[in-house]
């Protein structure tokens, strides 16, 4: 009898245990889904608000501006490049340090008027965006270039209207001298750098991998970004740059004051629609150049 109520406790005490053990899984899966929420909520919240920050770097026509901003977490800021569709999206992913592991990054922002280049994640604490007007030959948009501030860039035997940029900028981690030992070096027209730029022939090497640009904004994009990001952009852009022909196409047939550009509008709509790299990018930019000289030949009459 009494080794009967012995077990009899025994039994008892382990169904409590059984569902002790339940609820405090039930607790834990709670808590989960909660922290799990707030990531998704915290990573979505994060990329609206650099969307945001990016807004003022797209009005107007100055050469270059620069804002800053910064988290209180390492973080990582993911550039999600997509050129599907008429102007393709510009994604943005963040995932922050929590617990010394970093969080899972979920489905982020994304926007079908921005233009990002950076490599494929940025981290870091504080952050700078540098922007720049694209032009090709009219205004197709304002590219972004997103740097953590921990990056220092240090420019070396750059043309003088670069070497003049840079340093009108102001931006802490962009130096044309004074440079740091462990700065990535930018050299021009030489090789042996962490980035070589061609400035006659219009190419970047960096990481072994070779791109093309046109004008300066694309030149810096070339420079701050991962080459895949680079292509994907740049295709973007010139899916932009097509729409805008045909848009200059009507207004030419609409103000029908002899700008005669419509055969130039054509071919240019008809080479960036059917770009696949960037090497492919000068075919598009000499009917680019074409185009501007008869553009500012045409005083009475320019189209932009």
């Amino acid at each position: 009898m009494n080794k009967k109520a012995y077990l009899q406790i025994s039994f008892g005490w382990l169904f409590a245990i059984i569902v002790g053990i339940f609820i405090l899984f039930l607790a834990i899966l709670g808590v989960s889904k909660v922290i799990k929420l707030g990531e998704i909520e915290q990573s979505a919240k994060t990329g609206k608000e650099i969307g945001i920050l990016t807004n003022p770097l797209e009005t107007g026509f100055e050469s270059a501006k620069v804002t800053s901003f910064g988290f209180s977490a390492e973080t990582r800021i993911y550039n999600k490049c997509d050129n599907s569709g008429i102007f393709g999206k510009q994604g943005i992913q963040v995932s922050q340090k929590s617990f010394n592991k970093w969080t899972k990054t979920y489905e982020g922002i994304s926007f079908e008027n921005k233009y990002i280049f950076s490599e494929r994640y940025a981290e870091g604490k504080v952050f700078y965006l540098f922007s720049k007007p694209f032009e090709f030959p009219f205004k197709v948009a304002d590219l972004i270039y997103l740097i953590p501030s921990s990056e220092e860039y240090c420019f070396y035997n750059a043309p003088e209207e670069v070497e003049e940029e840079i340093s009108g900028l102001k931006q802490e981690n962009l130096k044309t001298e004074d440079c740091s030992a462990d700065s990535i070096k930018i050299c021009f027209d030489r090789t042996g750098c962490d980035i070589d730029v061609n400035y006659n022939e219009k190419s970047v090497e960096k990481n072994r991998k070779l791109v093309y640009f046109e004008g300066d904004a694309l030149m810096y994009a070339a420079i701050f970004s991962d080459a895949g990001i680079y292509e994907c952009q740049l295709r973007r852009l010139m899916q932009r740059t097509e729409q805008l022909c045909k848009l200059y196409q009507d207004k030419e047939n609409f103000v029908n004051c002899g700008s005669n550009l419509y055969v130039e509008l054509i071919a240019l709509a008809e080479s960036a629609g059917k770009l696949k790299n960037s090497k492919e990018l000068y075919l598009a930019g000499n009917i680019a150049e074409e185009l501007q000289e008869k553009n500012d030949a045409n005083q009475e009459c320019k189209l932009w």
